[in-house]
């Protein structure tokens, strides 16, 4: 049996904290895969997890962009690659399934929301299942067996300095 994990708030860490748990499950012998939802950029989180036998990716084969920015179609193109993503990972036969930023999804409406309930509530049968992303709905802090806050008391960006490759990406 798996249990549910959630990392959220408004701070830098959820993804890195996400990793640092597919590295140590793989270490294990347990098999992983990684969803990024929301995300089709480039980012260096991406070279290493290749080499990692144990661990699948999964993501968009390109970037849409911030939700602001998405045009109609690109809403429409992302939600069916979503969908695909979700259903892809919960027939992986994965020990451990990770949904990166899963919880900005939800919230946009950028996934069938039923479907991906339906798909963790059912997935923790048989995979331990870790959530991220920012303000995570009720339904699932519910259930989650782990809620790890991540808080931001100060950022680089507030000083003006950008994302840098391989700390922020």
């Amino acid at each position: 049996m798996g249990l549910l994990h959630i990392y959220c708030g408004d701070g830098k860490g959820k993804t890195t904290s996400a990793l640092g748990l597919a590295l140590r499950a793989a270490g294990a012998g347990l098999r992983v895969c990684f969803v990024q939802l929301m995300k089709g950029g480039v980012t260096s989180e991406l070279n290493t997890l290749k080499l990692i036998p144990d661990i699948t990716v999964l993501r968009c084969d390109r970037s849409y962009g911030f939700y602001r920015s998405m045009t109609d179609r690109d809403k429409a193109d992302i939600t069916a690659c979503h969908n695909k993503l979700l259903s892809d990972a919960f027939t992986s036969g994965a020990d451990m399934i990770i949904l990166d930023e899963f919880h900005s999804a939800y919230s946009y409406g950028l996934l069938d929301r039923d479907f991906a309930e339906q798909q963790i509530f059912s997935g923790r049968d048989t995979a331990e299942i870790i959530l991220t992303g920012r303000d995570p709905a009720a339904v699932f802090t519910a259930e989650a067996d782990y809620i790890s806050e991540i808080c931001c008391r100060k950022h680089p960006f507030e000083k003006g300095i950008t994302a840098r490759k391989g700390i922020e990406f």
